[in-house]
C-alpha cells in the first residue's frame, strides 16, 4: 500500500498479539517540525469492508500532519498489516485499537473512525475512557443496531457456506470490476467522484494474501453488534458526521443513536449528497469539520 501513501509520511510497525500492524505517521524531516511542538495524537481508523485500509483517510490526515501526531494504521487483516487466518471477533479489534493507543499514541488521543470501526471505538471508549480526548465518528454502526439482525441477510447466510464464501469473495471483491462496482453501488453517492486511484487502492488491499478472512468475518456479521445498547454509557465527548445517502446505516438511524446520548454527542452533521465514506468522496468537507472540533 506504499504506492498510495501521501507524500511526507512513512510507515512504522507495531507488534500485536495477532501479528505486525503497519501504521503511517508524518515524516518529521518533510514537515520540518519537532514532535515537541505538535498537539495531541490524532488517530485515523478505517472501516472493515472489503479492500479497506488507511488509504480511506489519506485525503484528510495530511492536513493535520504539521500540527498533530497523526497515526493512520492498517488494522490487522487489512492493507499492509498481518493477515492471520482466523475468524475475527469484536474483541480482536477492541484489543488492537487499545494496543495502538497505549503503545503508539501514548497520550489521550482524538480518534477519528468510520462505520463498524467507529462503533467498536465507542465500545472501547466506554471501557477505557482515559485513552481518549474525543471521538470524531463517520456513520458509526454495529450493523445490528436497534435489534436489526444482519446475520439473517442473504449474503451473510451464503458466505457461511464453506467453499462458497471464497467464491463470493473472489468474484465480488478481489477483482477490479467487482471493486469498482462495489464502490459505485454501495459506498459513493456520486460515481463521478470515484477515480482510478481509489479503485486501485481498494483492489490492492483486497487481493493481499488471506485478505478474505477479515473481510468475510465482517460480511458474515461475526464482528457486528447492537451499538444502541452501548450508546447511553458513553462519556467521551463525541461528534457524529453522516453522509445523507449512506446505503448501509442511514442518517435517520444515526439520529436515533444521537438521541440516546445527546449531552455527550455534541454535534451531528449530515452531509447532503454523500455516502458512507464522505471523507473519501468529499474530503475537504470532512477535513473542515474535523478541524473545527479538534481546534475549538
Amino acid at each position: 500500500m506504499l504506492n498510495f501513501q501521501p507524500p511526507g509520511f512513512k510507515q512504522c510497525t507495531l507488534n500485536t498479539n495477532l501479528g505486525q500492524m503497519v501504521y503511517s505517521i508524518p515524516d518529521s524531516d518533510f514537515w520540518q517540525i519537532s514532535s515537541e511542538t505538535k498537539s495531541s495524537p490524532l488517530v485515523f481508523l478505517h472501516s472493515l469492508g472489503g479492500g479497506s485500509s488507511a488509504y480511506e483517510w489519506s485525503k484528510v490526515y495530511p492536513a493535520f500532519a504539521a500540527t498533530h501526531q497523526v497515526i493512520a494504521p492498517d488494522l490487522i487483516g487489512w492493507g499492509d498489516s498481518a493477515h492471520p487466518i482466523r475468524e475475527y471477533q469484536p474483541q480482536d479489534y477492541l484489543d488492537l485499537i487499545q494496543t495502538l493507543l497505549t503503545q503508539v499514541a501514548v497520550e489521550p488521543a482524538w480518534v477519528v473512525a468510520s462505520s463498524l470501526t467507529a462503533g467498536l471505538t465507542i465500545r472501547l471508549a466506554i471501557q477505557q475512557p482515559q485513552l481518549f480526548q474525543g471521538l470524531f465518528l463517520v456513520c458509526p454502526s454495529g450493523y445490528r443496531d436497534f435489534g436489526a439482525d444482519y446475520g439473517k441477510e442473504l449474503v451473510s447466510q451464503l458466505v457461511r457456506i464453506p467453499g462458497l464464501d471464497r467464491i463470493i469473495y473472489g468474484l465480488g471483491a478481489a477483482n477490479e470490476l467487482a471493486v469498482r462496482n462495489f464502490l459505485e453501488q454501495f459506498l459513493f453517492a456520486k460515481t463521478s467522484r470515484l477515480n482510478d486511484e481509489i479503485v486501485a487502492a481498494y483492489l490492492a488491499s483486497a487481493v493481499k494474501p488471506n485478505a478474505e478472512y477479515a473481510a468475510l468475518s465482517s460480511l458474515k456479521g461475526d464482528i457486528c453488534f447492537d451499538l444502541s445498547q452501548y450508546m447511553p454509557e458513553l462519556q467521551v465527548p463525541t461528534f457524529f458526521v453522516w453522509g445523507e445517502e449512506s446505503r448501509f446505516s442511514n442518517a435517520e438511524q444515526g439520529r436515533r443513536l444521537f438521541r440516546l446520548n445527546p449531552e455527550i454527542i455534541r454535534g451531528f452533521h449530515s452531509i447532503p449528497g454523500a455516502g458512507v465514506l464522505p471523507h473519501l468522496e468529499i474530503p475537504a468537507i470532512v477535513t473542515g469539520l474535523l478541524y473545527r472540533y479538534i481546534n475549538p
